[in-house]
């Protein structure tokens, strides 16, 4: 039988845990297990959420860095394969932003592990034909001006709105504002979010700073630790 995840407690708020998803009786086949396949690409919210009541699954979405990487991807991923060992492929769905860098590595090893992936991500990586992660099954591009996040306004952006809609849990390995944002809105649709501190790739920050003529940085663990975790 597989180990329940443990949950974890941010000040402030009771405790917040992966939902229990328990073993089905048989036994799954891994999807490609061996090698990527091309993915199959549609568009929209209304599609995205056809499609996740199709599968009959729960889906967990994994937030976390994107273009700005990992100091340590090694521990990153020791996190997140700690994560799936705990979860069933029969009656889970593995998320992410679609893209292949950062938190993207996560798709490889849910593949290998027999889940279903998918990806959800804003129109402009269609546009600007970033590339996909070879590993995802579905992506959906959402129609969006902005990559995620929280709008001045106050709401979030349609992206971020529509995977904190079709998740059931969430788990947040670092990360910056986009990923900040939508593990706090998460959290506050009560949903199960959990999240591992872990740091930006601390060269590709500093020289990031330095081109906009900023100051090295000091702190390298995003903006999403200090909301989810102000005590640490």
């Amino acid at each position: 039988m597989r180990k329940t995840f443990p949950f974890f407690l941010f000040p402030g708020c009771g405790p917040l845990c992966l939902r229990p998803f328990f073993l089905a009786l048989c036994s799954v086949m891994p999807l490609s297990a061996g090698a990527a396949s091309p993915s199959q690409a549609d568009e929209g919210e209304a599609a995205l959420r056809a499609w996740v009541r199709q599968q009959g699954r729960q889906v967990l979405s994994f937030v976390g860095y994107s273009g700005a990487g990992y100091e340590d991807p090694e521990a990153m991923l020791a996190i997140a394969g700690r994560v799936l060992d705990g979860l069933d492929p029969v009656r889970t769905v593995v998320a992410a932003g679609a893209t292949a860098e950062g938190i993207g590595a996560v798709y490889a090893l849910a593949r290998r592990r027999g889940f279903i992936t998918l990806g959800i991500v804003s129109s402009l990586a269609r546009d600007e034909a970033v590339p996909l992660s070879p590993w995802v099954d579905r992506v959906f591009y959402i129609p969006d001006t902005t990559w995620g996040g929280r709008l001045p306004g106050g709401g979030l952006a349609p992206t971020s709105a529509a995977l904190v809609g079709v998740s059931d849990s969430l788990v947040g390995i670092g990360g910056g504002e986009i990923a900040r944002d939508e593990l706090l809105a998460a959290r506050g649709a009560g949903k199960a979010v959990s999240f591992f501190p872990a740091d930006m790739q601390h060269q590709a920050a500093s020289d990031k700073a330095a081109a906009r003529g900023q100051p090295a940085p000091q702190d390298f663990r995003g903006a999403a630790h200090p909301a989810l975790l102000p005590e640490r």
